[in-house]
């Protein structure tokens, strides 16, 4: 996503390389280019080996406004973690949290460091290919204490518990384009009872997805969409 400076982007490195080697970028065609704030339409000027610069044609139309929605994420093994990173960033998520919990697999927490990096870069081709305006925030795993501090104006836990009511009757049924909202996600061997007890005391709203044991990536996908769709009806 290219600064726009004076009615230009310029776009560099392997990006610009994909354009030009691969997709044979010509001067004169026209693309839909975003600075990470806003979508323009731009004619690419000028197309080099590493480097492709766009004239900005015209501002286009802000895209509709939608909830700011946040997933932590238990951190599960590396490739399916990044799988979860590209499904979420296509479904709109405004950020990504990972977390350790108490049945996260012994390493993870400590090798996520190395990570981020290509999470982050996974988020942006995620959000090329589904032409975000944004990209989501991808943020350093946090301690359990720590996940359960984050702020919203609704607090989601999935929880495959029996017990647990369905999502849908936990959502509100008055919302804004404007809230902000929160799903906890756990990890492969599901929540221990102190950390349901933790975050019942935090604030957070437990809910389930169904009878069926879900993967966490599965869970995310499907408890995303679900708040994405009520928010979007509802609002």
């Amino acid at each position: 996503m290219p600064e726009v400076r004076r009615g230009i982007a310029e776009l560099s490195g392997a990006d610009a390389e994909h354009l030009v080697r691969v997709l044979r970028v010509e001067p004169g065609q026209l693309f839909e280019v975003s600075d990470n704030r806003d979508v323009y339409l731009a004619e690419v000027e000028r197309a080099r080996k590493s480097e492709v610069a766009f004239r900005i044609v015209e501002k286009l139309p802000a895209p509709e406004a939608a909830a700011r929605i946040t997933l932590l994420a238990a951190l599960i093994k590396f490739d399916r973690f990044e799988w979860l990173v590209e499904k979420a960033t296509e479904l709109g998520v405004a950020a990504i949290v990972p977390f350790e919990a108490t049945r996260t697999e012994r390493g993870l927490m400590a090798a996520s460091a190395k990570r981020l990096a290509r999470w982050q870069k996974i988020a942006l081709e995620a959000s090329q290919q589904s032409r975000r305006a944004h990209l989501p925030q991808i943020e350093q795993a946090v301690s359990w204490a720590k996940a359960l501090e984050l702020e919203s104006d609704f607090r989601f836990l999935l929880d495959e518990s029996g017990e647990t009511a369905p999502i849908l009757d936990a959502l509100p049924e008055s919302v804004r384009a404007t809230d902000r909202v929160a799903l906890l996600l756990g990890p492969e061997g599901g929540w221990t009872d102190e950390e349901r007890g933790e975050a019942k005391a935090a604030g957070w709203r437990s809910c389930s997805l169904g009878s069926t044991i879900l993967r966490t990536e599965t869970a995310a996908v499907a408890g995303l969409a679900v708040i994405r769709a009520a928010w979007k009806s509802r609002s």
